[in-house]
């Protein structure tokens, strides 16, 4: 019986990689076909030599970097406050956090437009920085279910009030208290939302297409449109991008368990 059940698991297993292994397979070797009767790179080459793509991706590097602060700024204290002094508020900011996943993105984007137009009370779509900002924002609410469950998660693995009691005996202030004793005993649990964030920043469309903002998803969808190979090499490089970060929060993950398990 033992058997029989291990042979299943590896079937499903196997199943599983070559249905998500296989249409990859198949998109990146139509991505080397841009030179005739050979494989090659050109495709590759042709995009990152793009200056519309070096200013996309750039802007949503840059992007991703300003909505990961703003959602640790928001979420740490927020989840640590919760942990310590509110435990009976959690099913509510859990459900709160939740939203994002139910409500569409571009119900959220058509809000900021209705609330924050050049004939509103607050027209931050008039200018580039209020735009941005309007953009960084709705970043920071589409990841926040998982940057949010990744701080409570680490949350979790530490004594948060015999943390925040040793602190205060010492004299310690809440700002110190958060910035030099919760973050570095959470630092994998950011990282891994942090990573998670990134990908959501660097693939999402909706919101800065509806925003027009110079984003890398609205270039991807330009030159799908335009382009043979392009589009191709383009989903290669997206892909290769989110499963570097799930590697990297695996990678950390690992290494924040080995820590613990050394001390």
């Amino acid at each position: 019986m033992n058997i029989w059940a291990r042979i299943a698991g590896w079937a499903a297993l196997i199943f599983g990689l070559l249905y998500f292994i296989l249409p990859l397979a198949g998109l990146f070797e139509f991505s080397l076909r841009a030179r005739r009767g050979v494989y090659s790179f050109d495709a590759y080459a042709k995009v990152l030599a793009d200056p519309e793509f070096q200013a996309t991706f750039g802007y949503s590097v840059l992007m991703a970097l300003v909505t990961i602060v703003v959602g640790v700024l928001i979420v740490v204290p927020t989840a640590f406050w919760v942990r310590l002094k509110m435990p009976w508020a959690r099913p509510y900011v859990e459900f709160i956090t939740l939203l994002p996943l139910v409500i569409p993105a571009i119900v959220i984007v058509f809000g900021y437009i209705r609330l924050y137009n050049t004939s509103s009370w607050l027209p931050l779509t008039g200018s580039v920085m209020g735009t941005n900002f309007l953009l960084a924002m709705g970043y920071t609410v589409l990841a926040l279910p998982y940057m949010y469950r990744a701080v409570d998660t680490g949350l979790r693995t530490i004594d948060v009030g015999t943390l925040t009691e040793a602190a205060q005996v010492l004299g310690a202030g809440w700002i110190s208290i958060l910035g030099r004793v919760i973050l570095p005993n959470v630092v994998p649990a950011v990282l891994s939302g942090a990573f998670l964030t990134f990908a959501i920043v660097i693939g999402e469309f909706t919101l800065a297409a509806l925003l027009d903002r110079p984003a890398f998803g609205p270039y991807l969808q330009r030159i799908g449109a335009n382009k043979p190979y392009e589009p191709f090499a383009l989903s290669v490089i997206a892909f290769g991008i989110t499963w570097a970060c799930m590697g990297l929060i695996q990678l950390v993950t690992r290494f924040s368990k080995h820590t613990k398990a050394a001390r």
